[in-house]
């Protein structure tokens, strides 16, 4: 996952901050919560599908949800803490985050699950990036702000991985609902520990306009593309029942209706210059299209490890661990090669890997087991995006004027954010339709898996051709 946005910083710390390596552990702490609740849940989902009564159509909202609103409401929460104070904002955003893990935790049915995974994502839209901007003015020294940044990448690094082993630990010798009332604890000692720890530090302007128009219209447009995607897959409903026609539609328009916004609101969530250089127009495509098809990826791969393998979802979680390894190490390697190569030559061999990973998902049957099976095609999908991610991040905001950095880098994460709620929606609808009529038997889920990975490769094709429509020698 790409690092939360860096939003603009005029408040600097003059002195260095002598509790400001207690602030690093604080503030990591609070994203390392926010990193593998996107993950966390996964491993957990068969649990809490069946104990529920989640239909197969609907599932997807307990990941969707929290992606939703996280996306959609980054670049709002990153002024908003800029401008109220990040200190404040990220302890209302720690309370919020733990208020919703406790409801989640709670719940009774499958609707207020997907709404306590909304909560979550709003509330994680203001933590995130008010952390990382009290990170930024936190550290002054350039030596150290590095070590800082070192480490707070490790911990977005490794995020994803601890949270698909505490999900399965928390799931099996637990319950599915600790994977949500873990993050009451951690935030509330995080919360409690940032009052002394942290010094405030708030932008000083006039302008405190904050586009709420916009943050409505893309949250809507992409929540009514999602409940399209969901009717579609009912068996009452369809691609062209007039129910999913409207929404499809009302959704497309809301999203165009955004865009259009943001040439004339005042405070823009989205300032279009920043889109107009191909390099990085570019690199925020291949953000949402991986994101749309590794989202998906993960979440049928759980079902299959769980379902017809028969893992217990501590060892599911372990299972898929071989991908976030690989991703991890072959990222470290490629910050080495991209001053030599640029962005361009480790993309495209990143997306090739990782496409050859995911077309090999399409073969498996449950004959092969794990081994034989998902192992390989995980390890080539982790070294693949290993080589993408740290030259997509440069990609996209090299060059960039030092004033639109924060917004440039809160747009690739909201891009990867809202690519993954979507692409699991769609794939989730695309697994549905395979399997309709089927007698439901473990092993009749398997075309469903595979016409869901086919589908998923496809993004990851058109993720390939924008790699090679990237300009040749593009200097760092």
């Amino acid at each position: 996952m790409n690092p939360t946005p860096l939003t603009a910083i005029t408040t600097r710390i003059d002195r260095p901050d002598p509790r400001r390596w207690i602030a690093l552990g604080v503030i990591s702490l609070a994203t390392l919560m926010v990193v593998l609740d996107a993950s966390i849940m996964n491993i957990a989902l068969p649990q809490a599908q069946n104990a529920l009564g989640i239909t197969d159509a609907n599932r997807h909202w307990a990941l969707t949800a929290y992606a939703l609103t996280f996306g959609g409401l980054l670049l709002l929460g990153g002024r908003i803490a800029d401008t109220f104070g990040r200190k404040r904002v990220m302890i209302i955003g720690l309370i919020g985050f733990a208020l919703a893990s406790a409801l989640g935790g709670a719940v009774w049915s499958g609707e207020v699950l997907f709404t306590s995974r909304a909560l979550q994502g709003v509330f994680a839209a203001f933590l995130a990036p008010a952390g990382l901007a009290l990170l930024a003015v936190t550290f002054t020294d350039g030596r150290e702000r590095a070590k800082a940044f070192g480490v707070y990448a490790s911990v977005q690094g490794t995020g994803g991985a601890i949270g698909l082993l505490l999900g399965g630990f928390l799931t099996e010798y637990f319950d599915w609902r600790w994977c949500l009332y873990v993050n009451v604890p951690i935030a509330a000692f995080t919360a409690i520990a940032a009052l002394p720890a942290i010094q405030e530090s708030r932008v000083h302007a006039k302008n405190r306009r904050f586009d709420a128009l916009g943050a409505v219209l893309a949250t809507a447009g992409s929540v009514g593309l999602v409940a399209g995607f969901t009717l579609a897959a009912d068996s009452n409903g369809g691609w062209t029942a007039p129910s999913t026609m409207i929404l499809l539609i009302g959704s497309v328009t809301l999203l165009a209706l955004f865009l259009w916004w943001q040439t004339k609101s005042a405070a823009p969530m989205l300032p279009l210059r920043i889109m107009g250089d191909r390099t990085r127009g570019i690199a925020f495509l291949i953000a949402f299209l991986i994101g749309a098809g590794m989202f998906g990826m993960f979440f049928f791969l759980t079902y299959y490890l769980q379902l017809n393998l028969g893992y217990t979802p501590f060892q599911a979680g372990l299972s898929i661990l071989p991908f976030s390894v690989s991703l991890i190490i072959v990222a470290q390697i490629a910050s080495r090669l991209l001053p030599r190569t640029g962005p361009r030559p480790l993309i495209i061999s990143g997306m090739v890997l990782s496409t050859a990973g995911l077309l090999l998902l399409t073969t498996i049957d449950g004959s092969l087991g794990w081994g034989g099976g998902t192992l390989v095609p995980e390890v080539l999908m982790g070294v693949g995006l290993g080589l993408v991610f740290v030259p997509m991040n440069t990609a996209a905001l090299n060059g960039i004027a030092a004033e639109d950095t924060g917004i440039a880098s809160a747009i690739l994460n909201t891009a990867q954010q809202l690519g993954g709620a979507l692409g699991v929606a769609l794939l989730n609808t695309i697994y549905t339709t395979a399997i309709h009529g089927s007698k439901m038997d473990p092993t009749d889920l398997i075309g469903g898996y595979q016409a869901a990975f086919i589908v998923a490769s496809g993004l990851f094709v058109a993720a390939l051709v924008g790699a090679i429509a990237l300009p040749r020698n593009r200097a760092l």
